[in-house]
């Protein structure tokens, strides 16, 4: 996805809720759904180069239905980003990552090469 292209997020939710169309329990999909359109916004608003995108489903039999979601967003920028602790009420931006940490499963920022994947992992509903 090229920098600024923010058409590109729609088209990325959509092809998630395809991809996870049976996948998780009640809202697992959903939530899934608004955690990638968080990061890839980030991405393509604060990075200068576009991003990609990887999802994954768990290996293993009945992995589409109940395995873990991974979900990375790559960009190509090295700076990480920060955690904001509380963003101001009337603050129209600010809440991505928080969401990302408060919501997620598990959660990261890792180097890769001359940029950084930040990914989120979901559990499906009711799988230990």
């Amino acid at each position: 996805m090229a920098r600024g292209d923010l058409a590109a997020v729609a088209r990325v939710r959509a092809e998630l809720r395809e991809m996870l169309r049976h996948w998780g329990g009640p809202g697992r999909a959903d939530l899934a759904e608004l955690l990638t359109s968080e990061l890839v916004t980030n991405a393509l608003v604060h990075t200068d180069r576009g991003a990609r995108i990887t999802a994954a489903l768990g290996d293993g039999p009945g992995a589409r239905v109940t395995g873990r979601l991974r979900v990375e967003v790559r960009d190509f920028v090295s700076r990480h980003p920060t955690l904001r602790d509380r963003p101001a009420e009337d603050s129209t931006s600010g809440r991505g990552l928080l969401l990302v940490h408060t919501l997620a499963d598990a959660w990261g920022v890792r180097a890769h090469g001359v940029g950084k994947v930040l990914w989120f992992e979901l559990e499906a509903e009711g799988v230990p």
